[in-house]
């Protein structure tokens, strides 16, 4: 852990943008990628042609870099096309940072858009296409209800174990709603209570619509620096103090453990290189894709013990003003989830250690942990980011 230690703040993330939120009818993938980019670049004070490294990946296109380099007109000296997942724009973080401390490159665009939401082709296309692109030779034959069912699954399992409760995970996407009520950017707004999520429509067992994240479109960007350049930038830096990814398994199935995920891992690695734990860390974004993962990431990343996320959860815990601020701009619940939700957790953390999360501002926050989960429980990538006063 040595020379990760001393990437340890070495890189500093100057801007970020989010485009096209919600609903951006007659945007195509790449239009939604590009405006969140040139808004990103803009926002850290540079021009395109300053660009010299790109991150990105797409669930719809195995080659993906390549035609982004293209529309937005770069010439790259680094290149990550890496594609693991919802977590893949966190992951993004540690190779970029090694680029960027080598002298390959000396500002990374990390970039992504998906008009999931609106796009012409409906959603047992996109079903269709990512079963040949992704092939899972266990549990396709079967025709599960792909992602949902294996969440459903691990819910069960840590409701079995651990006395869990449909009410705690609905006190998740409550929770949710009460930050997103406070954001102008969020797709969902409108009061929800217990009730509602409880009585929704059951979508897969014990799962409702409303224990689910959001179909949305929208893009979203940040540009990585070097922390000494950072400096010379209009933006308050936010450096980045750890970052890890692990991977356990791809299929639900091939879980050792439903109830433990690789966040157990990248969070530990992670909190290594940064020198921190969890009663450190101000700011929680967490991938919630559904409920059970922000119980279960809390669990995973040392917030509580292995089965306590429910009660963790519960009565308010995680929302606007109680004992910890989860996913303050909404999550992927009831703010943005367009297809991978990873990067806006990232921007989100950015926003609230800049103080720009407007009425869902956390007061004094300087550390924050975003966190990013890909396929089904397969890759989990741990992001800590810190003011200038955490170095």
């Amino acid at each position: 852990m040595h020379d990760l230690k001393s990437l340890r703040g070495s890189a500093a993330i100057a801007g970020v943008a989010t485009f096209g939120c919600g609903e951006a009818p007659g945007f195509t993938d790449m239009e939604l990628l590009a405006r969140s980019a040139r808004n990103a670049v803009a926002d850290a004070g540079l021009k395109m042609s300053d660009i010299d490294g790109l991150c990105t990946a797409s669930a719809s296109a195995t080659m993906w870099a390549m035609p982004v380099v293209e529309y937005l007109g770069l010439n790259p000296r680094y290149i990550d096309g890496t594609m693991i997942g919802g977590s893949s724009f966190i992951a993004h973080l540690l190779p970029a940072m090694q680029a960027i401390r080598s002298g390959q490159c000396s500002a990374v665009l990390v970039c992504y858009g998906s008009a999931q939401r609106t796009a012409a082709f409906g959603r047992r296309e996109v079903v269709a296409s990512r079963r040949f692109l992704d092939p899972q030779p266990y549990e396709h034959p079967y025709e599960p209800m792909l992602p949902v069912s294996a969440y459903a699954l691990a819910a069960s399992r840590h409701m079995h174990e651990f006395g869990t409760t449909r009410e705690n995970l609905a006190d998740v996407a409550v929770a949710a709603r009460a930050w997103a009520r406070l954001n102008p950017e969020a797709f969902m707004r409108d009061p929800l209570s217990r009730e509602d999520v409880l009585g929704a429509r059951m979508i897969s067992d014990p799962l409702t619509v409303r224990d689910c994240c959001l179909v949305t479109d929208g893009g979203g960007a940040y540009v990585l620096v070097s922390a000494e350049r950072a400096k010379d930038l209009p933006k308050k830096p936010v450096y980045v103090l750890g970052n890890a990814t692990a991977v356990w398994n791809r299929q639900v199935s091939s879980m050792e453990d439903l109830t433990v995920t690789a966040a157990s891992q990248s969070g530990r690695e992670a909190y290594a290189m940064a020198g921190l734990s969890a009663r450190d860390i101000d700011v929680v974004q967490l991938y919630d894709a559904f409920t059970i993962n922000t119980i279960l990431f809390l669990e995973d990343l040392g917030f509580c013990a292995k089965g306590e996320g429910g009660r963790f959860v519960a009565d308010g815990a995680i929302g606007p003003g109680g004992r910890l601020p989860v996913n303050t701009n909404g999550g992927g619940l009831s703010c943005v989830h367009p297809g991978m939700y990873g990067i806006f957790a990232l921007i989100e953390a950015v926003r609230q250690l800049r103080g720009e999360a407007g009425e869902r501002q956390v007061a004094n926050a300087r550390t924050a942990i975003a966190h990013g989960n890909g396929g089904t429980l397969s890759s989990q990538a741990t992001a800590i980011l810190g003011t200038a006063e955490t170095l």
